[in-house]
C-alpha cells in the first residue's frame, strides 16, 4: 500500500515549482504572499469552488480537474477585462488520496500556469472525509477604472457572447455517458468543452472602451443575462434563432437529445456575456482575428427581465433559467 503523501511534502515537491520564480510567492514557504503594486490599475479578485459530483464527476482525470478549477477562474476574470497575474490554491483533498493522483493533478495544474503566464503563490492544503473540494482565487490587473462590470449596461445595448452556447450542459450529458446515437466525435467533443472549457482570455481584455456591461456564462445563458438586468436596473430582449450554437450542439437538436431552451439555460459555457452600444459593432467585429467569434443575440431594453424570442417569433416559455446551486433537485 502506497504510504500517505505528507502535506509539506506535497507542497515542496508538487506545488512550490508553480511559483515559477514568482519572488512574492516566497517559495510557498509561508502563510502568505506579496503582490507589490502596479501604479494606474486596478487588483481584480475572483474566486470559484468545485466539489467532486457537482462541478466534476468523481472520477474525471485529476490534470483536467485541476485545469478546469483555473480556467473558470479565469473565465472571471477576462469578463471583468482583466489580465491574469496570479493565483492561489485551496484543497480539501479526501483521505487516501494518493500521490500519484496529487502529482498528476499538480502536473495539469501546472501546464496550465505556464499555458496562460501566471504562478501560484500560495493557498492550502488539508484532508477531508468529504468529497474532494477545490478552491482557487485568482488575481489580475486591469487599467485603473476601467473594470467590465454587471451594473453598466445601457438601455439600447446590443447583447452579445462568444463562441457557442449550450455545449457545457451538452458536454455534461456526454461526459456521463450520454447522447448514445449520436456521432462518436461530437460526444468526445461536447466532454471535452465541458470538462476543458476555454477562458476568454485574449477577447475580455480587448473589450475595454467597447463594452458597457459583461460577465461570463456559468450558470446559464438566461439566468446569467439576468444579472446583469437586475445590476443595471433594465430588461434585455434575446432573440434565439441567433444565439450561436457549434456543430455538435445542432446535431444534438436534430436528432432530439436536447431542446433549444436547454441549451439557453444549461451551464458551464465560460463564454462572455457583454453589452455594447450599436455604433461598436464594427470594431467588435475585427476581434474576431483573435479566433473567437462573437454572436450579436439581442439588445437590452426598458423594464426588467429576460424575454427570449423563439424561433417563431413568439416568447418561449422556460421551466427554468439556468443553475441554482442552493435550488432542491428534481
Amino acid at each position: 500500500m502506497e504510504e500517505a503523501p505528507d502535506e509539506f511534502q506535497v507542497i515542496a515537491e508538487l506545488f512550490a515549482p508553480l511559483a515559477r520564480g514568482f519572488p512574492g510567492a516566497l517559495g510557498l514557504k509561508d502563510d502568505a504572499a506579496l503582490l507589490p503594486e502596479a501604479p494606474g490599475t486596478d487588483l481584480v479578485l475572483t474566486a470559484d469552488a468545485m466539489v467532486a459530483g457537482v462541478h466534476f464527476l468523481p472520477d474525471d482525470p485529476p490534470d483536467l480537474v485541476a485545469r478546469k478549477l483555473l480556467r473558470v477562474n479565469l473565465s472571471d476574470l477576462a469578463a471583468k477585462g482583466a489580465r491574469p497575474v496570479a493565483a492561489l490554491l485551496t484543497a480539501a483533498f479526501p483521505l487516501g488520496t494518493t500521490l500519484d493522483w496529487l502529482r498528476r493533478f499538480a502536473a495539469g495544474l501546472g501546464e496550465d500556469l505556464e499555458r496562460y503566464g501566471l504562478p501560484l503563490i500560495g493557498g492550502d492544503t488539508v484532508a477531508t472525509p468529504g468529497p474532494l473540494t477545490l478552491s482557487l482565487t485568482a488575481l489580475g490587473r486591469v487599467p485603473a477604472g476601467g473594470a467590465l462590470l454587471r451594473g453598466a449596461a445601457r438601455v439600447g445595448d446590443t447583447i452579445w457572447v462568444s463562441g457557442t452556447i449550450g455545449d457545457g450542459t451538452l458536454g455534461l450529458e456526454a461526459a456521463r455517458g450520454g447522447l448514445a446515437g449520436m456521432d462518436p466525435s461530437d460526444i468526445a467533443w461536447l466532454a471535452s468543452r465541458y470538462r476543458l472549457p476555454e477562458p476568454r482570455v485574449t477577447v475580455g481584455p480587448q473589450l475595454a472602451g467597447l463594452a458597457h456591461a459583461a460577465m461570463d456564462v456559468s450558470d446559464g445563458l438566461v439566468q446569467d443575462l439576468g444579472h446583469i438586468c437586475r445590476a443595471s436596473g433594465i430588461g434585455a430582449v434575446v432573440e434565439a434563432a441567433r444565439v450561436p450554437l457549434s456543430p455538435a450542439a445542432r446535431a444534438a437538436l436534430a436528432a432530439g437529445r436536447s431542446q433549444l431552451a436547454s441549451l439557453l439555460t444549461g451551464g458551464d459555457d465560460y463564454e462572455l456575456l457583454f453589452t455594447a452600444p450599436p455604433d461598436a459593432a464594427a470594431a467588435l467585429a475585427g476581434l474576431t482575428a483573435a479566433g473567437v467569434a462573437l454572436t450579436a443575440i439581442g439588445r437590452m431594453v426598458r423594464g426588467t427581465g429576460v424575454e427570449v424570442v423563439g424561433p417563431d417569433g413568439g416568447t418561449l416559455r422556460l421551466a427554468r433559467t439556468g443553475w441554482r446551486h442552493f435550488a432542491a433537485p428534481g
